[in-house]
């Protein structure tokens, strides 16, 4: 009865009920011998239910995390936090705004890191889109609700990208004279991020967090049901933003 539940409610949730959609207009349009209309449907029906499954997510999250570890001598002299989403006016325990779930894991990583070197926290993340807040001073208190010293927070609240992160994080780093730089962002985010240090002059030393692919991950049958689309839009994002980065600027 729970695996009859679990896959009833895979096909009639999206993409489910789409994927079902679109596979039994293909049927219907095979029976009517319209085999472009059919091909059309199946192959639509059969790629939307591709990427939805969690093998394919993470074959493509892989070649973004591929080669990244947790560094083992972390002695940077401070921790560079890059935004990851907030939810700008959602009610909180200490005040307004909350971070996104991808962008919690970075908190919490950063928190335990700079509880275990006791340095500064630069923060960034500016005003994305028009009329929203900035992200870095909601993370700042979530920061401080965590136990991270107000004094050891440094605000960037002007990047509105990745590219600018770097680059106003970097005039930061070089008013107060940081040499070693420890950045802190999801694991499929890091190479983007690293690329964007290094074309403003800042060597970081990458400390991924909220890995979504691992060695030996295990597969169940539930992992084949059609599921969210998120983990394959946030590795095409990151692909074509890599590719846009390395060669725009």
């Amino acid at each position: 009865m729970f695996a009859l539940k679990k896959i009833i409610a895979a096909f009639i949730l999206p993409p489910g009920v789409f994927i079902i959609i679109l596979l039994f207009s293909g049927l219907w349009f095979l029976f009517k011998k319209n085999w472009k209309a059919s091909i059309i449907n199946c192959f639509l029906g059969i790629s939307m239910w591709a990427f939805s499954i969690s093998p394919v997510a993470d074959a493509m999250l892989r070649g973004l995390e591929y080669n990244l570890k947790i560094p083992e001598n972390s002695n940077g002299d401070v921790i560079i936090l890059l935004g990851g989403g907030v939810y700008d006016n959602a009610p909180d325990l200490s005040g307004i705004g909350a971070p996104s779930e991808d962008m919690l894991g970075r908190i919490l990583t950063a928190v335990r890191l700079q509880k275990k070197l006791n340095v500064h926290v630069i923060v960034s993340g500016g005003v994305v889109f028009e009329g929203k807040k900035p992200e870095a001073p909601i993370v700042r208190r979530f920061l401080t609700d965590l136990g991270v010293p107000d004094k050891k927070i440094i605000i960037e609240d002007k990047g509105r990208d990745t590219i600018e992160n770097a680059r106003y994080t970097s005039e930061i780093c070089k008013r107060f004279g940081y040499k070693k730089p420890l950045l802190v962002t999801s694991a499929y985010h890091m190479k983007r991020s690293v690329m964007s240090f290094e074309k403003v002059g800042i060597k970081v030393m990458p400390f991924p967090a909220n890995f979504k692919t691992w060695e030996n991950k295990k597969y169940g049958w539930e992992d084949y049901l059609p599921n969210s689309l998120d983990l394959t839009h946030t590795a095409m994002h990151e692909y074509i933003g890599f590719l846009f980065y390395k060669f725009a600027y």
